[in-house]
């Protein structure tokens, strides 16, 4: 008997890394399309094979979406020419793309994606592989690992572009993770005020946004962690890791073939998991809308609408990533610098303090 449930917990942890790397994949795509939209240019739309191509108009439609690009992009990585230049330290050239992908995929053990209502009970049960009651811990620390592999990159590709890559992102990873942490200090002292317990897992936060948003509440907290999640995943206008202004490509200058998809699938893994940290944080998760009861039933409809609902705030959030990068340039070092240290670690700093302050108020009240 207990075969079954730990067969289960494989199946449920290999569906859910099908779907996290199935988003990270075609998020690429959303970058390309939204990117071609801010451009006035079309983006993909050619790419096709000649088993999909002639099926009447499901056919042309894929094909004009650039919904095959993916595994045409994939393909590619995989046939390419795997070179390694002979002056590099090879154990830590080899073993950087892993550091930096893995750490991505395992924070979705611990992130809730939707919940199951009983209809006989009314028990709400979160929709999450590894439920954990110091859930948010587990991100933070298991996530800034990816940093390792950026710098055992840099390093290890005995390149003064790539070392200097590294050396960059390890300053922004230890400037930006300070205001990060301190931002999500609020939500959980609220969520823990005087007598209630919710703890620190992610479902508890959910739980606590059914009739308001911490978008709302806590407006700045949110500001801090949207910020410090686009310099934790280097995206622009952070980018100070890869910056081909000046670097090259940065810390992958070096790398080629299947070890770049790697660098490249796990950006935009990062990405999706930083998106999806928002939305259960500060967004509502997977419900509704402030004000708004879920409108959904309870049992196996009502657990698919709540993690579709999920699904479209995330993919929301990746799309506002994108139109940031298009739309903002990308800022200097020193200022990259000068932003983490004197403007945004006093301003979570003094949220935190505020937000203590009104939550002892309330509590005397």
């Amino acid at each position: 008997m207990e075969l079954v449930p730990l067969l289960l917990k494989i199946l449920y942890a290999a569906i859910m890394l099908v779907v996290v790397l199935t988003i990270a994949g075609y998020s690429v795509l959303i970058e390309r399309k939204v990117s071609a939209y801010q451009h006035g240019r079309i983006g993909p739309n050619r790419t096709t094979t000649p088993f999909i191509r002639p099926i009447p108009v499901i056919g042309p439609l894929l094909t004009r979406l650039g919904i095959i690009q993916l595994p045409a992009d994939g393909l590619k990585f995989l046939f390419k020419e795997d070179f390694t230049p002979p002056y590099v330290n090879r154990p830590f050239f080899w073993a950087a793309p892993l550091i930096a992908f893995v750490p991505s995929l395992a924070v979705i053990a611990v992130i809730p994606f939707g919940q199951y209502t009983s209809p006989l009970t009314g028990e709400m049960i979160p929709l999450v592989l590894a439920p954990m009651d110091l859930g948010v811990i587990f991100v933070l620390a298991i996530g800034s690992l990816s940093v390792y592999g950026v710098v055992l990159a840099g390093w290890g590709s005995n390149s003064k572009y790539s070392f200097l890559g590294g050396i960059r992102s390890s300053a922004q990873m230890i400037s930006y993770e300070l205001s990060l942490g301190l931002s999500i200090f609020p939500v959980f002292l609220w969520m823990n005020a005087p007598g209630s317990d919710a703890g620190l897992s992610l479902s508890s936060v959910v739980e606590a946004q059914n009739t308001m948003w911490f978008l709302v509440t806590c407006p700045l907290s949110a500001f801090l962690f949207l910020v410090g999640i686009f310099a934790e995943t280097n995206r622009l206008p952070f980018d100070m890791a890869e910056s081909e202004t000046d670097l090259v490509g940065g810390f992958h200058t070096e790398y080629s073939s299947f070890k770049f998809g790697l660098f490249f699938v796990g950006e935009y893994g990062a990405m999706a998991v930083g998106s999806a940290l928002f939305v259960l944080l500060f967004l509502g998760g997977w419900n509704f809308l402030p004000f708004l009861a879920n409108p959904w039933p309870a049992g196996w409809i009502g657990s698919v609408l709540s993690v579709l609902w999920f699904l479209v705030k995330v993919v929301g959030m990746i799309t506002f990533f994108v139109l940031i990068r298009w739309t903002l340039p990308r800022y200097r070092f020193d200022q990259v610098m000068k932003l983490g240290w004197t403007v945004l670690l006093p301003l979570a700093i003094a949220n935190l303090i505020v937000n203590a302050a009104a939550v002892a108020i309330h509590d005397l009240w």
